[in-house]
């Protein structure tokens, strides 16, 4: 769980970014809305029954990778803020959290006798 509060942490940077590196229009944008998605995903996959969510930063972390040169930033900074944000949520976001129940089974359970969610 404490990679995905550092993913959050991360997001919430990606937010606050261009009012402390430089306010510029796309770099703005792209902290406004990869920021609020990076920090959903890992806040919903602090939960154990909800970890794999961790893996859908995964794109968002490689958009940051590419979004400086995609939407043209001009500022230094600007580029080093998402593509070290970016490098580090794909690290974060790798990390698999320790797994101590099963939960579920998906539809198949339905139909088994005794389901090993339901065993103890």
């Amino acid at each position: 769980m404490w990679a995905q509060v550092i993913n959050t942490i991360l997001g919430i940077w990606l937010m606050a970014a261009p009012g402390f590196i430089g306010n510029t229009a796309a770099h703005a944008d792209n902290g406004h809305i990869a920021g609020p998605v990076i920090v959903t995903f890992a806040v919903v996959s602090w939960w154990e029954a909800t970890r794999n969510v961790r893996k859908w930063n995964l794109p968002i972390g490689a958009w940051l990778l590419l979004a400086p040169w995609i939407l043209g930033y001009t500022d230094t900074w600007a580029i080093v803020s998402d593509m070290g944000t970016g490098i580090l949520v794909i690290i974060f976001s790798s990390i698999q959290g320790k797994i101590e129940s099963r939960f579920g089974g998906g539809w198949r359970s339905l139909w088994k006798d005794n389901p090993a969610h339901m065993q103890q």
